[in-house]
Protein backbone atom coordinates (compact mmCIF):
# COMPACT_ATOMS: atom_id res chain seq x y z
CA UNK A 1 0.00 0.00 0.00
CA UNK A 2 3.02 2.28 -0.16
CA UNK A 3 3.32 3.92 -3.56
CA UNK A 4 6.83 4.83 -4.75
CA UNK A 5 6.96 6.94 -7.89
CA UNK A 6 8.95 9.53 -9.78
CA UNK A 7 7.23 12.34 -11.64
CA UNK A 8 8.54 14.27 -14.67
CA UNK A 9 7.45 16.95 -17.08
CA UNK A 10 7.16 15.75 -20.69
CA UNK A 11 8.97 17.67 -23.43
CA UNK A 12 7.23 16.40 -26.57
CA UNK A 13 4.30 14.38 -27.90
CA UNK A 14 6.63 11.55 -29.05
CA UNK A 15 5.38 9.25 -26.28
CA UNK A 16 2.03 8.88 -28.10
CA UNK A 17 3.50 6.76 -30.89
CA UNK A 18 4.73 4.22 -28.32
CA UNK A 19 1.60 4.16 -26.16
CA UNK A 20 0.03 0.71 -25.89
CA UNK A 21 -3.05 1.99 -24.05
CA UNK A 22 -4.90 5.22 -23.28
CA UNK A 23 -8.09 6.19 -21.51
CA UNK A 24 -9.94 9.26 -20.27
CA UNK A 25 -9.84 10.14 -16.58
CA UNK A 26 -12.17 12.49 -14.74
CA UNK A 27 -11.42 13.02 -11.08
CA UNK A 28 -12.35 15.23 -8.18
CA UNK A 29 -11.30 15.58 -4.57
CA UNK A 30 -13.42 15.20 -1.46
CA UNK A 31 -10.42 16.21 0.69
CA UNK A 32 -7.13 17.91 -0.17
CA UNK A 33 -5.71 18.06 3.35
CA UNK A 34 -1.87 18.01 3.45
CA UNK A 35 -1.94 14.82 5.52
CA UNK A 36 -4.43 13.01 3.28
CA UNK A 37 -6.32 13.37 0.05
CA UNK A 38 -9.51 11.57 -0.86
CA UNK A 39 -10.08 11.25 -4.59
CA UNK A 40 -12.99 10.08 -6.72
CA UNK A 41 -11.98 8.95 -10.20
CA UNK A 42 -13.65 7.65 -13.31
CA UNK A 43 -11.03 5.85 -15.38
CA UNK A 44 -12.54 4.77 -18.67
CA UNK A 45 -15.75 3.07 -17.56
CA UNK A 46 -14.69 2.20 -13.99
CA UNK A 47 -15.05 4.23 -10.78
CA UNK A 48 -12.50 4.38 -7.97
CA UNK A 49 -12.24 5.89 -4.51
CA UNK A 50 -8.66 6.57 -3.40
CA UNK A 51 -7.11 7.76 -0.15
CA UNK A 52 -3.50 8.99 -0.22
CA UNK A 53 -1.41 9.88 2.82
CA UNK A 54 1.22 12.58 3.16
CA UNK A 55 4.32 12.22 1.00
CA UNK A 56 7.70 11.33 2.43
CA UNK A 57 10.16 14.23 2.83
CA UNK A 58 11.73 13.52 -0.57
CA UNK A 59 8.32 13.14 -2.23
CA UNK A 60 9.05 9.64 -3.54
CA UNK A 61 6.63 7.57 -1.48
CA UNK A 62 3.30 7.75 0.30
CA UNK A 63 0.48 5.54 1.52
CA UNK A 64 -2.21 4.83 -1.08
CA UNK A 65 -5.43 2.86 -0.73
CA UNK A 66 -7.78 2.43 -3.68
CA UNK A 67 -11.09 0.64 -4.11
CA UNK A 68 -13.15 0.09 -7.23
CA UNK A 69 -16.67 1.52 -6.94
CA UNK A 70 -19.64 1.48 -9.29
CA UNK A 71 -20.01 4.13 -11.98
CA UNK A 72 -23.21 5.29 -10.25
CA UNK A 73 -21.33 5.75 -6.96
CA UNK A 74 -18.47 7.58 -8.68
CA UNK A 75 -20.82 9.97 -10.49
CA UNK A 76 -22.69 10.69 -7.25
CA UNK A 77 -19.47 11.30 -5.31
CA UNK A 78 -18.09 13.59 -8.04
CA UNK A 79 -21.04 15.90 -7.34
CA UNK A 80 -19.78 16.27 -3.75
CA UNK A 81 -16.19 17.09 -4.74
CA UNK A 82 -14.51 20.42 -4.25
CA UNK A 83 -14.36 22.81 -7.20
CA UNK A 84 -11.71 21.98 -9.79
CA UNK A 85 -12.42 18.69 -11.55
CA UNK A 86 -9.39 17.18 -13.32
CA UNK A 87 -9.86 16.12 -16.96
CA UNK A 88 -7.05 14.21 -18.67
CA UNK A 89 -6.09 11.38 -20.96
CA UNK A 90 -3.63 8.86 -19.56
CA UNK A 91 -1.27 7.06 -21.91
CA UNK A 92 0.69 3.96 -20.92
CA UNK A 93 4.13 3.47 -22.44
CA UNK A 94 6.49 0.58 -21.70
CA UNK A 95 10.12 1.67 -21.40
CA UNK A 96 12.52 -1.09 -20.45
CA UNK A 97 11.00 -3.02 -17.56
CA UNK A 98 8.77 -0.13 -16.43
CA UNK A 99 5.48 1.36 -17.56
CA UNK A 100 5.26 5.13 -17.68
CA UNK A 101 1.84 6.70 -17.18
CA UNK A 102 1.67 9.99 -19.07
CA UNK A 103 -1.17 12.40 -18.29
CA UNK A 104 -2.15 14.98 -20.88
CA UNK A 105 -4.34 17.52 -19.10
CA UNK A 106 -7.30 19.49 -20.47
CA UNK A 107 -9.54 22.29 -19.23
CA UNK A 108 -7.73 24.72 -16.93
CA UNK A 109 -4.64 22.47 -17.03
CA UNK A 110 -4.34 22.35 -20.84
CA UNK A 111 -0.71 22.38 -21.92
CA UNK A 112 0.55 20.36 -18.97
CA UNK A 113 1.85 16.84 -19.60
CA UNK A 114 3.28 14.82 -16.72
CA UNK A 115 4.83 11.34 -16.72
CA UNK A 116 4.98 9.06 -13.69
CA UNK A 117 6.81 5.81 -13.19
CA UNK A 118 6.14 3.50 -10.25
CA UNK A 119 9.12 1.85 -8.63
CA UNK A 120 9.69 -1.02 -6.22
CA UNK A 121 12.21 0.96 -4.16
CA UNK A 122 13.31 4.57 -3.90
CA UNK A 123 16.75 3.64 -5.26
CA UNK A 124 15.52 1.56 -8.22
CA UNK A 125 16.98 2.66 -11.56
CA UNK A 126 14.95 2.96 -14.76
CA UNK A 127 15.45 3.89 -18.41
CA UNK A 128 14.62 7.50 -19.28
CA UNK A 129 13.03 8.04 -22.70
CA UNK A 130 14.02 11.12 -24.74
CA UNK A 131 10.66 12.84 -24.12
CA UNK A 132 11.20 12.86 -20.37
CA UNK A 133 11.97 16.34 -19.04
CA UNK A 134 12.52 17.96 -15.65
CA UNK A 135 12.10 15.79 -12.55
CA UNK A 136 9.24 17.30 -10.48
CA UNK A 137 8.98 14.49 -7.91
CA UNK A 138 7.85 15.96 -4.61
CA UNK A 139 6.88 19.35 -6.08
CA UNK A 140 3.33 19.59 -4.75
CA UNK A 141 2.14 22.07 -7.39
CA UNK A 142 2.17 19.11 -9.82
CA UNK A 143 -0.01 16.91 -7.59
CA UNK A 144 -3.49 16.49 -9.08
CA UNK A 145 -5.01 17.64 -5.78
CA UNK A 146 -3.16 20.94 -6.14
CA UNK A 147 -3.88 21.26 -9.87
CA UNK A 148 -7.57 21.09 -8.97
CA UNK A 149 -7.12 24.15 -6.69
CA UNK A 150 -4.47 26.11 -8.60
CA UNK A 151 -4.59 24.96 -12.23
CA UNK A 152 -1.76 25.31 -14.74
CA UNK A 153 -3.49 28.25 -16.49
CA UNK A 154 -3.09 30.37 -13.32
CA UNK A 155 0.68 29.87 -12.87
Amino acid sequence: MIEIERKFLVTSQNFKKDAHNNYKIIQGFLSTNKKRTVRVRIKGEIGFLTVKGASSKNGLSRFEWEKEISMEEALSLLKLCKKGIIDKIRYEVNVGKHTFEIDEFFGDNTGLIIAEVELNSEKESFSKPDWLGKDVTGDIKYYNSQLSKTPFCKW
